[in-house]
């Protein structure tokens, strides 16, 4: 990918036969690379079939990556039978690979703001260079023992652009101990069990999690009761796992809603009760906890302990299943973004989008739209034409709505609307600018209301083009301004029609191609308002000349106008 990138199409053709060899003598990564590449129709022509054939290939050789793009494609296409069993492996995988029971999700930054980078987003991804970073060692170093903990958790967990780094998370965890930090007790306390960053210590580890709970971090009764129930360091004590886990749920932990579920839904000391299993994992799971998503979804996938119900397993096994180690490529996709490699940025979005992340759909997306050729998309002979680009991006975005993002059914209503990267088409650009509405997007709306204003893929109908107009106020206040002008145009269509007012008004669109784009962006500031009250005087000026022209010409001269007093 990297090459392909750096080096243009030349280079990407010579790495292309490389993998190519690869794939043909049977590596996995190297046929989910090609699977890829026809998905994509780069340096090659697109071919659904083609990318189905290698990743599957690549799936029986264990690519984690062609798993989810194929789990992804079952999903896309309905198949829930094939869906769920892929992305039920691929969700067992996910939850092992979490490093501690508060593991972290990999932070997936949208980096676009609607049509606007999203500047604070990137701002706050920028690791140890940030500025609240750096404020934070600097108190940490002061002695702050909050601030420790705090740049101990940036570490372990890798956020906001912070490299992981084991190694530096238990020195900050250290000392934060030193200063009777208790939250930092019951890290030190899961990281010695876990063996993550140091060797497995579960004295150690008792003793951490024991000194956290007697600071009144329940949380910390978790970690004590997974000892006795796996018995490490301890001897192996079920009645005493429960009543920890137990001590954890009374006090609201979420942790100890999920293990207690886990211990009845597999009756370990005590008698199976999946009534019971139930109760406690719901609580889990409504109050966030990671692992409980994944129990939720079994329990929904097998029907045991609830009704089952495939549609919303799926769903759930995605979410963790999202969160696996192959998540990873978000981190190296928004490092290369930030650098200002747009290319690899855009490379390993678009990889992950084929993978069913919806952030990264949308991401991919954006940076055809922003940056166009800079983006080196690689099309089928060559570097991608206008037209690829527009097709690719409308299919990235058209993904993207499919998942609930409302600004990208908004982007696929204009490219039916306009014709951008597809054939125009009025009723299908409607049918997105419903799917919009759904999610209460009040440009949505806005476009609703216009399209039956003037018939355009929807029924001409005025009366619904008001309450469309009515519905957007309701969605959002900020867009008073534009509302009243559209009720405005709305009143002088219903009382002028065909009048010279009414005509002028329809060909703006075509004379100044860009007022809608400025309309849309236009902000709710009292300059903006100035300029657009004089623009509607304006256009009511020269509706009455004209017709003061139209009655001279007839013989029937109107009075001047009259000054205002």
């Amino acid at each position: 990918m990297e090459s392909g990138s750096r080096g243009g199409y030349r280079v990407m053709e010579e790495a292309a036969s490389e993998i190519e060899v690869a794939a043909a003598a049977g590596h996995p990564h190297a046929q989910s690379v090609v699977g890829f590449w026809y998905n994509m129709g780069m340096t090659r022509e697109r071919s659904q079939a083609k990318a189905f054939l290698y990743h599957s290939f690549a799936a029986e050789g264990g690519n984690m990556q062609s798993k989810m793009a194929l789990a992804y494609t079952y999903y896309r296409q309905d198949m829930k039978d094939k869906a769920v069993k892929l992305y039920a492996e691929l969700a067992e995988v996910a939850v092992n690979s979490f490093l501690i029971s508060k593991d972290s999700p990999i932070e997936t930054i949208r980096i676009h703001n609607g049509q606007e980078e999203n500047k604070e987003a990137l701002r706050k991804s920028k690791g140890e260079e940030h500025e609240d970073f750096q404020i934070l060692e600097y108190q940490a170093q002061k002695g702050n023992a909050g601030a420790m903990y705090n740049i101990g958790i940036f570490y372990y967990f890798g956020l906001r652009g912070v490299r992981r780094d084991h190694a530096k998370a238990l020195r900050w965890f250290s000392k934060a101990v030193e200063k009777g930090e208790p939250r930092s007790m019951e890290l030190l306390g899961e990281i010695y069990a876990s063996g993550v960053g140091v060797e497995k210590n579960y004295t150690k580890a008792l003793e951490w999690l024991t000194l956290a709970s007697e600071q009144q971090l329940y949380s910390a009764y978790n970690g004590i009761g997974y000892l006795y129930v796996k018995g490490y360091g301890v001897e192996k004590n079920y009645t005493k796992a429960k009543e920890y886990f137990e001590k954890a749920a009374d006090n609201e932990e979420p942790g100890g809603f999920y293990n207690l579920g886990v211990l009845y839904l597999k009756g370990i000391g005590v008698k199976r009760d999946f009534k019971m299993a139930h109760k406690y994992i719901l609580m889990a799971f409504k109050a966030g906890q990671p692992k409980a998503f994944y129990q939720m979804a079994k329990m929904l996938h097998t029907g045991v302990g609830m009704k089952k119900n495939l549609p919303v397993a799926i769903s759930l096994y995605k979410l963790v299943a999202e969160r696996g180690p192959w998540s990873s490529l978000s981190r190296w996709a928004l490092e290369s973004y930030l650098k200002g490699d747009v290319s690899t940025s855009f490379l390993l979005y678009s990889r992950m989008a084929e993978m069913g992340y919806e952030v990264a759909q949308s991401n991919a997306a954006w940076i055809l739209d922003k940056y166009g050729e800079h983006s080196m998309c690689m099309g089928e002979s060559g570097m991608c034409t206008d037209a690829e680009r527009r097709r690719r991006a409308h299919a990235l975005w058209w993904q993207a709505s499919e998942q609930g993002n409302e600004h990208a059914a908004l982007l696929i209503g204009d490219a039916y609307y306009y014709g951008w990267g597809t054939e125009r088409d009025y009723v299908r650009a409607a049918e997105a600018y419903k799917h919009a509405k759904s999610q209460l997007n009040a440009q949505a709306i806005f476009n609703l209301g216009y399209m039956h204003e003037h018939g355009l893929g929807l029924p001409f109908d005025l009366h619904l083009a008001k309450r469309y107009y009515d519905q957007v106020l309701e969605v959002d206040r900020a867009a008073k301004l534009p509302v009243t002008l559209a009720l405005a145009s709305l009143w002088m269509r219903k009382n002028y029609a065909n009048s010279f007012l009414i005509n002028m008004i329809d060909a703006l669109p075509e004379v100044f191609p860009e007022v809608d784009a400025w309309v849309k962006d236009i902000i709710m500031e009292e300059g903006n308002a100035t300029i657009l009250t004089l623009f509607v005087c304006l256009l009511t000026i020269l509706y009455l000349r004209e017709r003061q022209r139209r009655h001279a010409a007839a013989g029937d001269l109107a009075p001047p106008l009259q000054p205002l007093r």
